[in-house]
């Protein structure tokens, strides 16, 4: 069963947030679901959503074990972030690199790109499962993926891998609200997309434009921006921000510095998308039936 002690401390007043009756069954319904599931492999990024499905394996008895993967296409910044969560949560964690970089089928950046990604990347969890005596991987898909263009969950079906946060109907807005009630230090951290997903289907994925793109976007956050998207259209670098931030973008001081440190980078022409911030923009060119596989 899960940690009583656990969730009594938390229901006794520790955390000032409180639950909603629909919220807190959810929250209920998702420990029940781990705990049945005698032993967990989670698929662990370090966002908000596996995070908090990392935290409830916690709140059970079940094992479990955590693994994030490395490649060119994740910022290293974002690997960091996950060892250190998993060691403040107290968890066997393991880094693995991974090979799309090698796999022509995904480096051509086709619409079904993620569906390669994550199909190599599940036959290798499957293997560490099975080495740990593991019954059961896990992500951290949520409810309003469902709505997605999310090739990758193919991928996921073929081999078994389940969903739990998605399962038992938890939203991301209420991801975070249960991530912020049990004092997740990433709560209201942005979506972070791999890099590959900034550049148009069709065009090539290599490592120099991941490169590029992860340096320009690094360099937007350390002046303040969260949410950031800067996608890769050969010499052009669209900047995608919240709305709020343009002002931020057009200072004239600041507008220099960006225009300099991009073209630095190889970029030429540097724009602002004036929808502002997106996830998934990428994905406007798709026809309709694509969007609901």
């Amino acid at each position: 069963m899960a940690n009583a002690d656990h969730l009594n401390k938390i229901s006794a007043g520790v955390v000032k947030v409180m639950l909603s009756p629909l919220l807190q069954e959810k929250l209920d319904n998702l420990l029940k679901k781990i705990e049945e599931m005698e032993g967990v492999l989670i698929a662990f990024s370090g966002g908000v959503d596996s995070t908090l499905l990392l935290k409830a394996a916690t709140m059970t008895s079940t094992r479990v074990m955590a693994v994030t993967a490395s490649s060119p296409t994740y910022p290293e910044a974002e690997i960091a972030a996950a060892v250190q969560l998993a060691r403040d949560l107290g968890v066997q964690h393991q880094i693995i690199k991974t090979n799309e970089m090698e796999d022509p089928n995904f480096t051509a950046n086709p619409t079904e790109r993620c569906y390669h990604c994550k199909r190599e990347l599940f036959a290798t969890l499957r293997r560490l499962a099975s080495e740990h005596a593991l019954k059961t991987i896990v992500d951290g898909a949520n409810a309003d993926d469902e709505d997605d263009f999310r090739p990758g969950r193919r991928a996921a079906r073929e081999f078994g891998v389940r969903s739990p946060l998605q399962e038992v109907g938890l939203t991301k807005d209420e991801i975070r609200q249960l991530a912020r009630y049990l004092h997740l230090p990433n709560w209201d951290k942005p979506s972070m997309a791999c890099l590959s997903s900034r550049i148009p289907y069709g065009q090539a994925i290599t490592p120099e434009k991941l490169r590029q793109i992860a340096a320009a976007e690094d360099f937007l956050c350390r002046l303040g921006l969260k949410e950031v998207r800067v996608r890769h259209h050969d010499t052009i670098a669209r900047i995608e921000v919240n709305p709020a931030a343009f002002a931020l973008l057009i200072d004239a001081a600041i507008r220099v510095k960006i225009v300099k440190y991009f073209q630095d980078l190889g970029f030429t022409y540097i724009v602002l998308d004036l929808e502002g911030f997106r996830s998934g923009s990428m994905n406007a060119v798709l026809k309709q039936e694509d969007l609901h596989r």
